[in-house]
Formats: C-alpha cells, structure tokens, sequence
C-alpha cells in the first residue's frame, strides 16, 4: 500500500480483512460443499493457489522497475489481503481437512479462525510503523525476503498438491 494514505491504510486493512474473515468462516461452513458444486479438489486448490503465489512471490523478488512512480496509486481491493494473504488457498485447504478432521468441533475451529485472524489483521494494521521504522531500503530488502518465503510456500504447495493428486490416482488404480 504504498503511497497509501496511512489513516486509508487502517481503513483498507480493517474493510479488507472483514472480507477476509467472510470468506474463511463462509469456507469453514460451506466450504466442502462448494468445491463439490464446482467438482473441484482440494488438490486442485493446492497446486492454483501455488501457482498465484509463485507468480505474487516472483514480483516481490524481482519488481519491476516500471511500477515505480507510474501514476496514481491503486488501493487494493480484495486482493491481495483478503485472498490469498488471509484467506489464501492454503488457509482454506487447512480449514477443509480440519473440517473433514473435526466434524463436532466447528465452535472450536471457528475459535481458531477468529484468534488466527485477529492476529493477523493487527500486524497487518502495523505496517505503517514498519514503514516508518524501515525507511524504503528496508522495506525492499524484507519485501524480497518476503518473496523469498513466499516462493518457497508457493513451491511447497505445488509440490503437496502434485503428490496428493498421484496418490489419490494410484490408490484408485
């Protein structure tokens, strides 16, 4: 969010991450049911969600040197807090196994969900202080760390996705 307004930065994170919160306890209810309506599975999810964070993760390591000062600044709408930084594949791959794993704990999960949101929302809101603390070089240094890490989550993801698809194809055989 940079070149945000800080007090539309709070704004953004709150809006954004109410969203956030929607779709994960929407996904924590209804969640089994909508991939089966759209004959998706949770494999599929994996290896999509990997793929949209390899590329996300690609950007952050290597910017390009034609987004800076390039006009106005977009605030971002959806994405990339609610989905996938709250509400990311993984997260919502996690709450169907733990769905499938739990069927009489669905208070207790939506506890979870809640305390993991929170917290994640109140670092979120603390990224003006990091701003301030960091200056630009910093920023750009754990961006690309960031990246780093995203890649490497992003890889992972593809590769469980992959080997769950094969398992599941030579059990059925």
């Amino acid at each position: 969010m940079k070149g945000v307004p800080q007090k539309r930065q709070y704004q953004i994170v709150v809006r954004d991450g109410l969203i956030g919160l929607i779709i994960l306890v929407c996904f924590l209810f209804f969640g089994a049911e909508f991939l089966a309506l759209l004959h998706l599975e949770t494999e599929s999810i994996s290896i999509a969600g990997g793929v949209v964070l390899f590329v996300i993760a690609l950007k952050m390591i290597f910017p390009s040197p034609y987004t800076k000062d390039a006009g106005p600044v977009m605030e971002p709408f959806i994405v990339p807090i609610s989905i996938p930084m709250l509400a990311g594949p993984s997260t919502l791959a996690t709450l169907l196994v733990m769905v499938k794993s739990y069927p009489n704990d669905q208070q207790d999960l939506l506890l979870s969900v809640g305390a993991a949101w929170g917290i994640s929302v109140v670092i979120l809101a603390m990224a003006p202080l990091l701003n301030r603390i960091l200056k630009e070089k910093g920023l750009a240094a754990l961006e690309r760390l960031m990246g780093m890490l995203l890649l490497m989550m992003s890889v992972q993801m593809l590769v469980n996705g992959v080997r769950s698809l094969f398992t599941h194809t030579l059990s059925a055989l």
